[in-house]
């Protein structure tokens, strides 16, 4: 079986006055039907770049992007419309992503009448079943973004790119602004809609516990590039990047007779313009050694386990 979602060699790069800004540097992974790949790593890194650039909201630099086997880089008009159909984003912020001239309903409805292709009556009728879908009450339905809380914001932004039946989803960050309850409940929902409808997501987060609960593979990115990419268990039994290494070392441990020893990274963080070959880690890996300052390469080190690092097999 095909994946829904196949990325090559991707680059997505933003010219500034100093140079080139690599955002995006030659990724390349592939999401199965139904999985869930989380991408994390700190901010800047390219995470929420990398999304918006697979579902067409920034035009690629260089690279393929297969959407069931179909190459969607270069697609213009309505072949551009109808893929977007079927790729759709929950942004990080349901209030600014929201029109706060809209009700509820009129943002749910909103794809429905741009696709064209529902009647009135079938609008109204998608309309309802979209608002009980992602548990927002009937007295609700003409209320204001400003008049309602973050959850409830962010299940009207869930419905609104749930309503022309998307194959996947880009989940930017979508818990990020919610408080610690209200998370919990987004995320069984966003768990339970991919149940029920066979949805595919990429979950870009910073948060390692909230990958650890939703994903089923893990990339962790470092300045546009995936420096690490394997199934979740894998990922926090045995991290093998430095930098991966270093973010789990910083969850907190609520074990107080065996603490987590926090690995401190040191040094500069390199610049994403113009970057040099090499690894971009190296300035901050207590490892780094010369060969670190040379073109690296992305090595399966066991199976479903990659790792971007020459010197993986002497850690």
């Amino acid at each position: 079986m095909a994946p829904v979602i196949e990325v090559q060699n991707l680059k997505k790069y933003f010219p500034t006055p100093r140079g080139l800004l690599h955002a995006v540097d030659d990724v390349t992974f592939t999401i199965e039907k139904g999985k869930t790949l989380g991408v994390v790593g700190e901010s800047g890194c390219g995470k929420s770049t990398l999304g918006r650039t697979i579902i067409h909201l920034h035009e690629s630099t260089s690279g393929k992007v297969l959407l069931e086997g179909e190459p969607v880089n270069n697609l213009k008009g309505k072949a551009l419309r109808a893929a977007r159909e079927k790729m759709q984003i929950i942004f990080q912020d349901p209030y600014s992503s929201l029109d706060p001239r809209k009700t509820a309903d009129q943002t749910i409805r909103e794809p429905l009448l741009v696709s064209g292709k529902y009647s009135k009556k079938e609008i109204e009728e998608k309309t309802t079943e979209l608002m009980d879908l992602v548990g927002i009450d009937e007295r609700l339905r003409k209320a204001y973004p400003h008049e309602l809380d973050g959850g409830r914001r962010q299940r009207i932004g869930i419905a609104r790119a749930l309503a022309l039946d998307p194959k996947f989803v880009v989940c930017d960050e979508p818990v990020s602004a919610l408080d610690v309850s209200i998370q919990a409940q987004v995320l069984n929902l966003l768990k339970k809609l991919q149940q029920d409808k066979g949805l595919t997501y990429m979950f870009v987060t910073h948060d390692m516990s909230v990958v650890r609960h939703i994903s089923d593979d893990i990339c962790v990115m470092y300045l546009g590039q995936v420096v690490e990419k394997c199934p979740s268990k894998e990922l926090f039994k045995n991290p093998l990047h430095p930098y991966t290494q270093a973010l789990l070392s910083a969850i907190p441990s609520t074990d107080i007779h065996h603490p987590t020893k926090r690995m401190v990274l040191k040094g500069e963080i390199t610049s994403p313009i113009n970057p040099k070959p090499g690894c971009r880690f190296a300035a901050r890996c207590p490892y780094a050694t010369e060969a670190c300052h040379q073109p690296q390469k992305q090595e399966e080190v066991s199976t479903g386990h990659f790792v971007t690092c020459c010197r993986i097999h002497e850690l």
